[in-house]
């Protein structure tokens, strides 16, 4: 487990082993409601015609602006260290999933 120093005025925070490992995503199906935004994290398979949720997170309506953001912010960043991401075609969604977003 890793520690960050926690000098004044900072947050400290932990890191298991676990979460450090990070779980896969090729699929982000976002729904809200009034009070909440709710991502769900999916890894499709080729051939495989069943895909799973890997993990659902739960965001107030200002941290999902915030989070927006700040991944705009880094993929900008990352734009001007490495070039332009190319956007390829989505896979389709899931009809199981109801009426969504994506990202």
């Amino acid at each position: 487990m890793e520690e960050n120093k926690n000098k004044e005025g900072q947050l400290n925070i932990e890191l298991g082993q676990e979460v450090a490992e990070g779980t896969y995503s090729n699929l982000a199906i976002i729904n809200h409601s009034i009070s909440e935004f709710i991502v769900d994290f999916i890894n499709i398979m080729p051939g495989v015609p069943k895909a799973k949720v890997k993990s659902r997170i739960i965001l107030t309506p200002q941290h999902a602006k915030r989070l927006s953001k700040a991944l705009a912010d880094n993929i900008k960043k990352f734009e001007q260290q490495h070039g332009d991401i190319k956007d390829y075609e989505q896979p389709p969604i899931p009809m199981n999933f109801g009426p969504t977003g994506q990202a």
